[in-house]
């Protein structure tokens, strides 16, 4: 795919080297800058609604996105950060890091303690943070570690078979034509495994940036953001089966496994804004927070209001551009804090709790609910035992949420393609409405592991031209590609096509069939005349005519 599909025009281009900035370190990296800085700023100066299209700041991705949600675009939040307030702050001896539009703030670094009061006295500027300093060695260092778990073996594919993804996938939703931005900590050996394979030899791989250091480079760091796109896309017959093989991605490093501050907030948020640019559908992220290596800047759980925290109110302004935000609710039950954390917090945010493989809760899925009440985790997936790979060729089981995270974030984009013009607050309601638990929800399942068929099923009633009975063929007449509308889902279906001679042309089988639709191209190129198609499905027989005419364009 044309990668202007994925990426803003030239002038919005420009616009985002506000936060692509790229920035020669010396050796020690980024830790030459002992202190990081978030500057919130009073206004957008010159910068107005006036100046800017659409395609001045969005690609043809995100406003076809946000066109089919109905999302104005661009709105306040789309406008860059005023390039006039951060040459003023540079000017005083800080050196520019990233921005976010959304949150109208700068993140700025200084190798000496900053004054923050300079910075407030500004008359453009609201407030002044330091969001990262100097510490020993950090109490998180470890916080990314995906401890496994051989007890308990499931079969290789049992995150996708107990909420019945691999009927989606062997009816031909495997998440082909959406595009999923993973935010991470990194991707090692995401370049070389062999899972990705196929995902890398068809350049599903769109664009990579790391967000910690503003270069190109996520392929080293470390294997946690590995681990989570082997569970989307990775594929090796009877070792491993991705919840979303055919997407495309956009690969991301959001965290700083060494340390745990606020600026990592900053990252994430940044790279929420860019994935927006570029038209991702869904980010995922298995990324939380609650407490820092700076107490001062910890949580606490009435924060967990989806308004509060930083992050949080990021996440949400993405979700409120068309994303479906997909985010991991945390290991924490087994510690003192217990709760999820943010930004799954967020009331557009889709949070997910880990079970087995016997669809039991774990013991380490953080509890519900957020702090005004609201049910979360939002939906469970498997996340004990699940099969990744961070290595060349060998697999491994783990456990966390951040496994469950990409199960059904993967389920999600599979969904997406079987349901295209179904929003993200849709798609939300839908796992909703699919979960096993979505009369009874709790403060541990939410609404439960969902059922595929069942989310598709709803989905596609908002959706799809049904006919009242039977089946509908269209558009008929056809130049070629056409689709079948069923009124019921079929369940066992097979497709017959014959010409107008009694020669069959094609046929397909599908012991179960996941929705009440089909695309077929099968007539593209097969000369003009009548064709007769027959269905034969777990409801019936039935046997439409089509008329193939020329494509006379």
């Amino acid at each position: 795919m044309n990668r202007s599909t994925f990426l803003p025009g030239k002038r919005a281009w420009k616009l985002l080297t506000l936060t692509l900035v790229f920035i020669h370190f010396n050796v020690n990296g980024q830790d030459a800058f002992n202190y990081f800085c978030r500057v919130y700023f009073r206004d957008k100066g010159a910068n107005t609604e006036l100046s800017y299209s659409s395609s001045d700041l969005l690609s043809i991705r995100a406003i076809d996105r946000r066109s089919k949600a109905g999302i104005t675009a661009p709105d306040y939040r789309d406008l860059p950060v005023f390039k006039g307030y951060i040459d003023q702050i540079k000017e005083l001896g800080f050196t520019f890091h990233c921005t976010s539009k959304w949150m109208n703030t700068a993140l700025f670094k200084t190798k000496s303690m900053p004054d923050t009061a300079l910075l407030k006295s500004l008359p453009f500027v609201s407030d002044a943070k330091i969001v990262k300093k100097p510490i020993g060695k950090s109490r998180y260092y470890n916080k990314l570690d995906l401890f496994s778990d051989a007890e308990d073996l499931p079969p290789f594919d049992r995150p996708l078979t107990m909420m019945h993804g691999d009927i989606l996938h062997s009816s031909g939703y495997d998440g082909t034509g959406v595009l999923i931005a993973i935010l991470d900590a990194g991707f090692t050996n995401a370049d070389i495994v062999s899972s990705l394979s196929n995902l890398r030899n068809r350049n599903g791989i769109k664009y990579t940036w790391d967000f910690v250091n503003n270069d190109q480079s996520v392929y080293n760091y470390h294997y946690h953001g590995t681990a989570i796109l082997s569970v989307l896309a990775g594929v090796s017959e009877g070792n491993i089966q991705g919840t979303a093989p055919g997407a495309d991605f956009i690969l991301l490093r959001t965290e700083d496994a060494s340390t745990e501050f606020s600026v990592e907030e900053d990252f994430w948020t940044a790279a929420a804004e860019f994935a927006d640019s570029a038209g991702a559908d869904i980010i995922s992220s298995s990324l939380g927070y609650f407490n820092f290596d700076e107490p001062s800047l910890n949580y606490k759980f009435s924060d967990l209001d989806g308004n509060t925290a930083f992050v949080t109110r990021a996440a949400d302004v993405a979700a409120s551009k068309g994303i479906l935000v997909v985010c991991s609710a945390g290991n924490e039950r087994n510690n003192a804090w217990k709760h999820i954390l943010v930004p799954s917090d967020g009331d557009s945010v889709l949070s997910i709790g880990a079970v087995d493989g016997n669809g039991m809760i774990s013991s380490f899925s953080s509890a519900g609910p957020s702090s005004d009440g609201r049910v979360k985790p939002d939906n469970t997936a498997m996340g004990v035992s699940v099969i990744a790979q961070t290595e060349l060729s060998s697999f491994v089981r783990m456990n966390g949420t951040s496994l469950s995270c990409p199960v059904l974030s993967g389920m999600a984009a599979s969904l997406k393609q079987a349901a295209p013009n179904a929003t993200n607050i849709e798609i939300i309601n839908a796992l909703h409405r699919a979960g096993d638990r979505f009369s009874v929800p709790d403060t541990l399942y939410g609404y439960g592991t969902p059922d595929m068929i069942k989310a598709l099923d709803y989905l596609q009633e908002l959706h799809l031209k049904l006919p009242e009975k039977g089946i509908l063929t269209w558009p008929n007449p056809t130049t070629g590609d056409f689709e079948v509308n069923f009124r019921d889902s079929p369940g066992s279906l097979v497709i017959e096509i014959y010409s107008s001679s009694g020669s069959l042309i094609f046929r397909k089988e599908f012991p179960d069939y996941a929705g009440r639709n089909i695309a077929l191209k099968v007539l593209s190129g097969k000369p003009q005349g009548i064709y007769l198609i027959k269905l034969k499905t777990g409801k019936g027989t039935f046997v439409n005519k089509i008329i193939k005419l020329n494509d006379l364009r």
